[in-house]
């Protein structure tokens, strides 16, 4: 008898996580966390199905068997490439998204990999003012020399660092953590604004909120004759939340799934137990943008790893004439 219940709830669970991930109905806490780990319950589906099967459980076999398909179905368009065709139109940018967690002592280092990257603009995240200080004594001022940066104690902190020329731009208004704004130009492109993310986690009811209102926040694509828009950070939060769908839905693509390397965790990193389990980093990129490429990236020091992205951005037609 208690192995029934056992099987009966194992799979009740299956299809309750599976209808909350399909419908978005991912509310209050703690489902938003636990939705970061709708990967793996993917493989918990499709074993359960498979052992259900096996014991011909028939019942069983076809519940979880149609949570697995389901579930498969909504992960698989992060493993299938849509990226730009070959010769596709437009102007290059890489944007590096970096989540350096607040570490000043691991600037220099840091530093050399984003010179071996060579990245046009680079968002940095936990921020803080002693880490502006240790990067400005490294001398990125010699690699990225235009910076945006709203530095704030703690991990709150952010900042946008290019070699290109930069404007600054109002933050979105209210959010938790600063959110380093400004508008780049490309010889030859359209200008793009860029904003560095950082939203908090969402690890309580009341971070859970401020997680919320602070996605929401993210303002919308746009369409012309406004510029494209890259936002580029740590997001706390994967393709399995619906607010960050909702983000998606509001004019934008994420770059890893268009390159089909969505599936690759980026949190935590460079543990010494743990391999990085969830992909809470991105690049999320204007609808106008193509994607040549996006690949999650090692960082010196930290517990995240960082995004590096080829970007396509229009070519401005009053440049061309």
């Amino acid at each position: 008898m208690s192995l029934r219940l056992v099987r009966w709830g194992l799979a009740g669970a299956l299809v309750a996580w599976t209808v909350v991930r399909a419908f978005g109905l991912d509310r209050g806490w703690p489902l938003v966390p636990l939705l970061a780990f709708t990967p793996y319950v993917t493989v918990l589906a499709v074993i359960a199905a498979a052992l259900a099967a096996w014991r011909r459980w028939w019942a069983g076999a076809l519940a979880t068997g149609v949570c697995a398909v389901v579930l498969i179905a909504l992960l698989a368009p992060r493993a299938v490439p849509n990226r730009a065709p070959a010769g596709a139109a437009g102007i290059h940018l890489r944007v590096l998204s970096m989540n350096v967690a607040g570490d000043a002592a691991a600037a220099r280092d840091v530093l050399r990999q984003i010179r071996g990257w060579r990245p046009d603009v680079v968002s940095l995240l936990e921020l803080p003012p002693r880490a502006v200080a240790a990067y400005d004594a490294a001398g990125i001022g010699s690699v990225l020399p235009q910076q945006v940066l709203r530095p704030l104690p703690g991990f709150s902190g952010t900042g946008l660092y290019s070699r290109l020329p930069l404007r600054r731009l109002p933050p979105p208004p209210g959010t938790q953590f600063g959110i380093a704004a400004a508008q780049a130009r490309l010889p030859g492109g359209v200008p793009v604004d860029l904003l560095s993310v950082h939203v908090p986690a969402p690890t309580s009811r009341g971070a859970e909120r401020h997680w919320r209102h602070d996605l929401r926040a993210l303002p919308a694509a746009g369409a012309a004759p406004a510029p494209p828009r890259v936002l580029a950070g740590d997001f706390n939060a994967t393709l399995d939340h619906a607010e960050l769908r909702s983000v998606l839905d509001r004019g934008y693509r994420d770059a890893s799934e268009q390159a089909g390397a969505a599936l690759r965790p980026t949190w935590p990193a460079g543990r010494r137990v743990l391999p990085p389990l969830v992909t809470i980093d991105h690049v999320l990129a204007d609808r106008r943008i193509r994607v040549i490429s996006a690949r999650s990236v090692p960082i010196f020091g930290s517990d995240h790893r960082g995004i590096l992205a080829d970007l396509l951005v229009p070519g401005d037609d009053r440049a061309e004439g």
